[in-house]
């Protein structure tokens, strides 16, 4: 098996694991545990304190770029048959509402990201991931936090939360685009 695949295997995995990882963070982990409610980071700072989210946005935003990178190894058919995976495996780690509401979620998010990513990875794999992650991070916020939990109050620390790691992730794929470049390597 050639170095490519095996890195897109890892990918695959990593991204899988995002989803029941974040589902299973909001209900246990977090600086303050609302009963009957999310667990909350702090993602920024704020006038009136710090700027929270439900503590699994980092691993959403994690998920976001993985999604890209899994597509540019190993195609759109494993893309689209990992995120359907994920959110299947929501469900063994969170409550059923918010099962529903990340795997509804997630699936229009990641698709959101895939509707972006696929047409401008050619023309570049940085502001491909960077704008279809965007556009991923604002569908899974918005929808997620209306399913889950009838408001949209922590929408600003959910993007801002899921941005991060976009940014984060930046520079480790703008150094994979330069040394598929340097090795001759096209995308899947």
């Amino acid at each position: 098996m050639n170095r490519l695949r095996i890195e897109g295997y890892l990918y695959l995995v990593a991204f899988i694991a995002c989803v029941p990882a974040a589902n299973w963070l909001i209900g246990n982990i977090g600086t303050t545990c609302i009963p009957k409610g999310p667990c909350l980071v702090p993602v920024a700072p704020g006038l009136n304190g710090p700027i929270t989210a439900p503590s699994g946005v980092l691993m959403i935003g994690a998920a976001l770029v993985l999604r890209d990178l899994l597509q540019r190894r190993l195609g759109k058919a494993w893309a689209v048959g990992a995120i359907v995976v994920g959110a299947l495996l929501s469900a063994f780690v969170a409550p059923p509402a918010l099962v529903i509401a990340s795997m509804i979620a997630f699936l229009l998010s990641e698709l959101a990201d895939f509707a972006v990513y696929t047409p401008l990875q050619q023309r570049g794999l940085v502001r491909a991931v960077l704008l279809s992650s965007l556009v991923g991070l604002v569908v899974d916020s918005v929808v997620f936090l209306y399913l889950a939990f009838g408001s949209l109050n922590y929408l600003g620390g959910q993007v801002i939360g899921k941005l991060w790691m976009v940014l984060l992730a930046l520079p480790l794929v703008h150094w994979l685009r330069r040394r598929d470049e340097r090795l001759g390597i096209s995308p899947a």
